[in-house]
């Protein structure tokens, strides 16, 4: 079997919300999803999910390949862009296509990739997270009463900007979750938003009232020292990993003794997260896949031995993909749809895409240019 082409889709998820953080909200409620189909000369294609670009920087590495040798092409990848550096977007497309890979060497063995990867049981403890900073307090509640009815006992909420609504908004988490635990599992997301200091202020006004599990990207990812001090001075733990595109970048994080729960993103990857996993593993902490659309990585996590909970961010999926999997008792349940069981519906995506345009939407990708700056928390104005 041999990787002979590739073809590009993109479509959209349909939230039935705004989504957004504390660094800003989408306009409307659909957002992108980026769908790389690798052609093999078996007749056998793979699906990868996530923003490639650069795909063509990279996609000469796996041409004319074994597609089940996939640990070697993704070094293969790397070593192809070495000397320009793999991150950012190009870290998106070798993520993308090292996810294609996996699907293709699962297939070709006719089992789910969860099998191929070693796992015994296909169900991935998972949390609730909404990407919810948008909702006022009844849309909230709705919402997360959602994730309840299918067993969630745990819930990560999006804020850093106003201190009395995230009080009161965690509250609502705390007894809509409480129907599933006695004492739900409570995390709090301020995506990088915050200085040092202003993070243990805030944090430190949060734990009078919660007990909260864990505390993620309270500034910003790569300041190793920051996080340390903020992992000091709280009794959280701290939180961080999803935005880091290469393993390199979390020794200067573990050598600081800056983490708790080390964070992997769905977009790079699957050997990317084995990886990460592995590494954390040797220093006795736990991983956490931050979600992506049809949760691919989800496979692997039930192969490592440290994967702690798996972000959970909606209950449907992508337009013109199914998805072999379903959420009950508080997480995921795999199934056994041979690869990562996505199976795609090009016509589909493509007429609807036609028919419907995208528009450009900065939202919360883009950081806002007082993040980090604000002194004290303020509802009568904002600092942003």
């Amino acid at each position: 079997m041999k990787v002979t082409g590739y073809r590009s889709l993109t479509t959209e998820h349909d939230w039935g919300r705004l989504i957004g953080d504390a660094n800003g909200v989408m306009s409307g409620p659909r957002t992108e999803v980026h769908v790389l189909i690798l052609e093999t000369d078996a007749g056998i294609d793979g699906v990868g999910i996530g923003p490639h670009g650069d795909v063509d920087r990279v996609f000469d590495a796996v041409e004319g390949q074994d597609p089940r040798g996939v640990s070697a092409l993704y070094d293969r990848m790397l070593a192809r862009v070495f000397k320009t550096g793999h991150a950012g977007s190009t870290f998106g497309a070798i993520g993308a296509i090292d996810i294609a890979l996996w699907d293709l060497k699962a297939k070709a063995a006719g089992e789910p990739l969860w099998r191929t990867l070693g796992g015994l049981d296909r169900f991935v403890p998972g949390y609730a997270s909404g990407l919810d900073i948008a909702l006022d307090d009844e849309g909230l509640a709705r919402l997360y009463t959602e994730f309840a009815d299918r067993g969630f006992g745990a819930g990560k909420l999006k804020g850093g900007r106003n201190l009395g609504d995230d009080l009161r908004r965690l509250e609502i988490l705390r007894e809509v979750l409480g129907r599933n635990s006695a004492n739900p599992a409570l995390m709090f997301d301020a995506n990088e938003s915050w200085n040092r200091s202003q993070a243990v202020r805030y944090v430190t006004a949060l734990e009078r009232e919660f007990d909260l599990t864990w505390i993620e990207e309270p500034v910003r990812r790569w300041d190793a020292a920051g996080l340390a001090s903020v992992r000091r001075g709280i009794r959280a733990a701290v939180a961080t990993g999803e935005n880091l595109t290469g393993l390199e970048q979390y020794r200067p994080l573990l050598d600081a003794d800056a983490v708790d729960i080390v964070q992997v993103g769905n977009v790079w990857g699957i050997t990317h997260f084995l990886r990460v996993a592995a590494v954390a593993h040797s220093r006795d902490l736990p991983v956490s896949p931050v979600a992506y659309h049809t949760n691919p990585v989800a496979h692997a996590a039930v192969a490592v031995p440290n994967h702690l909970a798996f972000e959970v961010q909606g209950l449907t999926s992508p337009i013109g993909l199914r998805v072999d999997q379903e959420y009950a008792d508080g997480g995921i349940v795999l199934g056994d749809e041979p690869g990562i069981g996505i199976r795609v519906d090009e016509s589909g995506i493509r007429a609807g895409r036609a028919a419907n345009p995208p528009a450009q939407d900065a939202g919360p990708h883009v950081r806002p240019g007082r993040a980090g700056l604000r002194l004290v928390p303020d509802s009568a104005r904002d600092l942003w």
